[in-house]
């Protein structure tokens, strides 16, 4: 299948796996790549050192094509952005900011810039920038959010740019993909499937906690501190939100939260942990490998014709 985003990005099918922090890790990135889509390293919170590690273990992986996701807020984000050009990776996602100061020197070194984005003024502020294709991320999403529905996002970024459009928030399967493209987008990113493939790294307890997630069983907390994020309900997120009813400070919710991501992916800790996941987990009942979920979204091109 051939848009717009396979032939930038040189992949075999239009599927993006999302850049999570402490889940997109080399294991999962490759096999995505591997499988014909496009794995993405999440450096999240990360030191520099630590991507450079990730990515040259990606390369011994795979010779196709991968990407990196930079969270702009890292502190060592202009680090980050360094040895993405001495590593020559092809592709960057950007989340968490405004890329601008990074395009030029990405441009330079060749790499496709893809920024993720909550709105069509972002968007177009993107397209003037340099920006190769746009992820438009609705807030279906897992993870930090945004407030537009990817129902509403998608084509009026699709009507804003004309660079390629990537949608994102709530796809988990073929129909979602075929969604996708009836709105505008030339291909998906994913992040709440992947979490519970059978290459993710994520603690089996967070995966399963997914798997039997219910249509009513994600939450968003932080909306008081401006930087509201998607879980799935568990006992963090009745006291946080307990908390921010009573007008908690940002300082006392932070103190809440810390490590509680780690805590939930790495430590099994589904009850005191953060356990990021898009409202589309209530569609997700079982694991599977990378290579069979990249064929289940392809399901969708033929129930539009788009794979002819």
């Amino acid at each position: 299948m051939k848009t717009r985003i396979t032939e930038l990005l040189g992949i075999e099918y239009p599927v993006i796996q999302g850049g999570m922090a402490w889940v997109a890790t080399h294991e999962l990135a490759s096999a995505v790549s591997n499988a014909g889509g496009l794995g993405i390293i999440g450096a999240g919170g990360a030191p520099a050192e630590w991507v450079r590690d990730q990515i040259r273990q990606v390369k011994a992986k795979t010779d196709r094509p991968f990407g990196v996701n930079v969270m702009l807020m890292n502190p060592e984000a202009d680090q980050i952005a360094q040895v993405i050009v001495e590593e020559k990776v092809p592709v960057v996602t950007t989340g968490a900011g405004n890329p601008g100061k990074y395009i030029e020197l990405w441009k330079n070194a060749g790499v496709k810039i893809i920024p993720v984005v909550a709105s069509v003024a972002l968007a177009k502020m993107m397209e003037r920038g340099g920006a190769d294709a746009v992820i438009a991320e609705g807030t279906e999403s897992g993870g930090h959010i945004g407030a537009q529905t990817t129902m509403t996002l998608v084509p009026q970024v699709v009507d804003a740019v004309n660079i390629p459009v990537i949608a994102a928030g709530g796809i988990a399967d073929g129909r979602g993909f075929a969604a996708a493209f009836a709105l505008g987008a030339e291909a998906i990113q994913v992040g709440t499937r992947f979490v519970v493939s059978k290459e993710s790294i994520v603690h089996e307890n967070y995966k399963e906690r997914i798997i039997k997630a219910k249509d009513i069983d994600s939450e968003v907390t932080g909306r008081s501190t401006g930087h509201p994020i998607r879980v799935l309900r568990n006992q963090m997120t009745r006291e946080y939100l307990k908390m921010e009813k009573e007008g908690a400070s940002l300082d006392e919710l932070e103190r809440l939260t810390l490590g509680a991501l780690r805590k939930a992916v790495v430590e099994g800790d589904v009850k005191l942990g953060s356990v990021m996941a898009g409202q589309s987990a209530g569609l997700i009942t079982k694991q599977e490998s990378c290579a069979e979920i990249i064929a289940d979204f392809m399901t969708g091109a033929k129930l539009l014709n788009l794979d002819n």
